[in-house]
């Protein structure tokens, strides 16, 4: 019986549940996965580089706090997007289109979709409306009795940050490059800002996003298991009857603040610590300058700041109350404790490879193979490569953007096409690093083994389809 499951299914399939079932049984959690990187690094650099071991541990020590400032601002894409999609209307929006597929598969595409569109919007968005979108998708098929594989589900949901992110509107890289006075004009690599129409608003990234969406989603498909080797999310997940059961919106997990109730004769201090009205004027105020910002200098007024600025405002003004959105934000900030842990020992591994020559080694092995043609598929290799041991895209480039653009001055190539065919390169080995999905784990109460199988399948099956179109696709 066994031996004619395993020839009904397809090769796609046989894929991903070969790949499943080591990573079940190999695959560390991601604070584990970030301690043995630190490791490996350090013995490439004393192997490679001949650095000491008294060099290599001071280079750790002196990077571990160099991302403070990047890793602030990452958080707050993180927690404000947590803010927005645990409102109540991205609630009912996420409940209404859990009841839209009709079988398994559909369920993993639509989750598939509705994270990469969001995560185009913002990586942040994308991770934690896809980790509910998929919590959501398995609560309802487990309660209709509908075969789905909750593993897939959560790679779905994964998918928007392990894909069309980088070339969106919060690509790391890009983000940086549209600031003002950014690093790598500081160090004389670049003369001038890469506005968010080189590397965004483009029919080059706007093409490369599109085709992305429809090849993934067609992967995703194929990829899922035939409906007896399903596992719902009751195989994971310890729920109640009546959670599984009840499809209300007060049923999504994990449990958010909820307001105190109110006291009959609430004080005045109480009053205006959920006027609607003191937080309604500011909200508006501050999505106004925000407008204002793009009136003024257009779609290249997208940087960092100005989104991390948008977020902040909209939250403020979906929830009204300034007491309510606090609560909000304490418990966005808790799911995203672990990468708030890791963010410092990745700085730390970055410290590594610059102050011993490693990350200079490796650029300049991959750059000086390059050609005109093949310089978005090496941009594409490094940003991969790179990613698995430093998975910040601001850090990275920090340490490689300026021997990048460089390098692509020498060749012809746009900038805006290098920071794409690179952003797309960090976001593709997200698949395999499990850093970013630490509040997706949180949220649909998965191991990084449980779903990180299936997530490795993806990022290999994207790799003949990212080689090519890097390659034939012009600026």
């Amino acid at each position: 019986m066994q031996r004619n499951q395993e020839q009904s299914l397809t090769l796609i399939q046989k894929l991903g549940e070969a790949i499943a079932n080591r990573v079940e049984r190999w695959m560390p959690s991601p604070f584990l996965f970030a301690i043995l990187l630190t490791y490996v690094t350090a013995v490439v650099a004393f192997f490679f580089e001949e650095s000491t071991v008294t060099e290599i541990a001071l280079s750790w020590q002196d990077g571990f706090w160099d991302l403070l400032q990047f890793g602030m601002q990452m958080v707050l894409i993180l927690v404000t997007a947590n803010v927005v999609a645990y409102h109540p209307r991205v609630k009912k929006l996420i409940l209404a289109l859990v009841r839209l597929p009709k079988n398994g598969r559909q369920a993993v595409v639509l989750v598939g979709i509705g994270s990469m569109l969001t995560g185009w919007i913002s990586w942040g968005l994308g991770l934690i409306f896809g980790a509910i979108l998929a919590r959501e998708m398995g609560k309802r098929a487990s309660r209709d009795n509908i075969p789905v594989h909750y593993p897939l589900l959560a790679v779905a949901g994964y998918m928007g940050i392990g894909l069309t992110w980088g070339w969106g509107l919060s690509s790391s890289a890009g983000l940086l490059q549209a600031t003002e006075g950014n690093a790598l004009m500081q160090l004389g690599f670049i003369d001038r800002v890469v506005s968010s129409t080189e590397w965004v608003f483009h029919p080059y990234p706007l093409l490369l996003t599109a085709l992305a969406l429809t090849y993934a989603s067609i992967m995703l498909y194929l990829l899922c298991p035939p409906n007896e080797n399903c596992r719902g999310i009751k195989h994971y997940v310890h729920t109640h009857d009546d959670e599984v059961n009840n499809n209300s919106e007060h049923n999504l997990t994990p449990t958010k603040h909820t307001e105190d109730v109110a006291p009959e004769k609430p004080m005045l201090a109480d009053r205006i610590d959920n006027s609607a009205m003191l937080s309604g004027i500011i909200a508006i105020i501050g999505l106004a300058l925000f407008a204002r910002s793009f009136f003024t200098q257009g779609l290249g007024a997208l940087d960092i700041n100005v989104l991390n600025f948008g977020f902040l405002m909209l939250g403020l003004l979906l929830f009204m109350s300034p007491s309510r959105y606090l609560g909000e934000f304490y418990d966005a900030v808790q799911g995203s404790a672990g990468v708030i842990l890791l963010f410092p020992f990745y700085a730390g591994i970055i410290g590594i490879m610059t102050g011993t020559g490693l990350v200079d080694t490796m650029t300049e092995s991959l750059l000086s193979i390059a050609t005109p043609s093949t310089f978005p598929v090496i941009a594409w290799i490094t940003g991969g490569v790179l990613n698995i041991f430093v998975p910040s895209a601001g850090g990275e480039w920090a340490i490689i953007g300026g021997p990048m653009m460089l390098a692509s001055a020498e060749l012809g190539i746009p900038y805006g096409q290098t920071i794409a065919a690179y952003a797309v390169g960090d976001a593709h080995t997200n698949l395999f690093n499990p850093f970013w999905a630490v509040p997706l784990l949180a949220i649909t109460g998965l191991q990084a083994r449980d779903m990180f199988g299936y997530s490795i399948t993806m990022m290999i099956l994207l790799i003949p389809f990212l080689a090519t179109v890097l390659y034939i696709l012009p600026y």
